[in-house]
């Protein structure tokens, strides 16, 4: 009779192992699912910081044509007038604001100065020139009709600058032009004054 009201061990340890392999099953299945998630995750990530690099890298203006410099003919101290350089966006790059771009003059013999647009200058200003601190806007090409700041794909903004208000830029001499949007590399131009000044000059 005692036999009959006897536990049986062997039957409920296999009960026991069964419950703990399927715990173990689900745990790891959700162990599985938060790693592949933490890995999707990451990977997002990486490729959102690879394009960010990539558009911080990579300058989003060029210069389109040539220089074009005018010149200040005073007998004894013939330099560089005025610089005017036409601007577009890259292709594939995103457009810019030039109201928060700046264009950096320097040269051996003076120290680099910021150039900004006007304050309170707008689209319905063109065309307005600059100083020896703020850079002017002589034309819009190819204007696709928003009426903005923006330099966007298919447009061409004509920059001038008033070189010899910021630095005296004789025959044979360098000097640099950094233009630095809000976003992307800075697009850099080189140039030396040609051996005679006149008039009108291409600076290549």
């Amino acid at each position: 009779m005692w036999k009959v009201f006897s536990k049986d061990e062997k039957g409920f340890t296999g009960l026991e192992a069964a419950i703990v392999l399927v715990a173990f099953v689900v745990v790891a299945a959700v162990f599985s699912y938060v790693m592949l998630g933490a890995g999707f995750y990451t990977t997002q990530k990486s490729q959102e910081v690879v394009h960010t690099g990539v558009q911080q890298a990579s300058s989003s203006v060029e210069l389109s044509g040539d220089l074009i410099a005018t010149g200040d003919l005073t007998a004894g101290s013939e330099c560089l007038d005025t610089v005017t350089l036409c601007l577009q966006p890259t292709a594939g790059g995103s457009s810019i604001d030039l109201a928060t771009t700046l264009i950096t003059v320097s040269a051996p013999t003076c120290a680099p100065t910021d150039l900004k647009m006007p304050t309170g200058n707008t689209y319905s200003d063109i065309p307005f020139t600059g100083d020896g601190t703020t850079f002017g806007i002589a034309a819009v090409y190819n204007d696709n009709g928003n009426e903005n700041l923006l330099l966007e794909k298919g447009e061409k903004f004509e920059v001038t600058v008033a070189l010899k208000s910021v630095v005296s830029i004789g025959a044979n001499e360098n000097f640099q032009l950094e233009i630095k949007p809000p976003q992307g590399a800075t697009y850099t131009i080189h140039r030396t004054a040609p051996a005679s000044i006149s008039d009108i000059m291409t600076l290549v």
